[in-house]
């Protein structure tokens, strides 16, 4: 049986945001028809979770498309958007723990150049190193909006919170032993942060703080 997506195509005009194709339970097949279906009406077109030999999958059934995919960030894109170029700083900086959060990262990352926005990476600045965190929050200033990617314990958000004013978004990453239980350990600890303001998404959506801070960046906007 075959099965048609019913795609939210007015979703950029009413959010701001476009529909994203969730690719990890998704057939090679059923991604390919969406993705000709955002091509037909010339929308660039994201998919998030996607690995290498679905990738591959998809790309083999649209020969025609000029699809890309992004290893470390797990996604794969048909066309996208220009960044802008009048920028001249970044308005949202994407922090991480460690190096193992990085695809989480780099899924935010992309999120929000489809949507135009630039974002810095800066990596390695978990709290087991206190200092290198504390060292780099000049760097920090001019960022808008800040999003914190940790697993283990989860505790970056707070301490970032707790130092800067922007609004910080928390992605609890599913990183960490035993106990951290698959990036739970991080999401409760984000939960009962003491940092008043500190927002939290569920565990491993970099995607889900992108648009969060998407939506942040055009409440803000005059």
């Amino acid at each position: 049986m075959t099965v048609t997506a019913h795609l939210d195509w007015d979703r950029r005009r009413r959010l701001g945001i476009s529909e994203a194709i969730w690719g990890e339970h998704k057939t090679a097949e059923q991604i390919a028809a969406i993705l000709e279906s955002f091509h037909g009406r010339g929308e660039a077109a994201l998919v998030t979770r996607v690995d290498a030999a679905k990738a591959a999958d998809v790309a083999a059934l649209l020969p025609d498309l000029l699809l890309q995919w992004h290893d470390q960030a797990r996604c794969l894109s048909c066309g996208h958007r220009s960044l802008d170029e009048n920028a001249s700083e970044a308005p949202v900086t994407i922090l991480s723990g460690g190096t193992s959060d990085l695809p989480v990262a780099k899924e935010a990352q992309l999120a929000l150049e489809f949507h135009g926005v630039a974002a810095s990476l800066m990596l390695d600045v978990g709290v087991a190193g206190l200092h290198r965190l504390l060292e780099r929050l000049p760097l920090l200033r001019s960022s808008r909006v800040l999003i914190a990617c940790a697993g283990m314990e989860g505790a970056l958000p707070t301490v970032l919170a707790g130092l800067m004013p922007q609004p910080v978004i928390g992605v609890p990453v599913s990183v960490g032993y035993g106990v951290s239980a698959g990036g739970r350990a991080a999401l409760d600890g984000m939960l009962a942060s003491c940092a008043p303001g500190l927002a939290v998404v569920n565990i491993d959506n970099g995607y889900g703080a992108a648009m969060a801070a998407l939506r942040i960046l055009h409440a803000s906007v005059d």
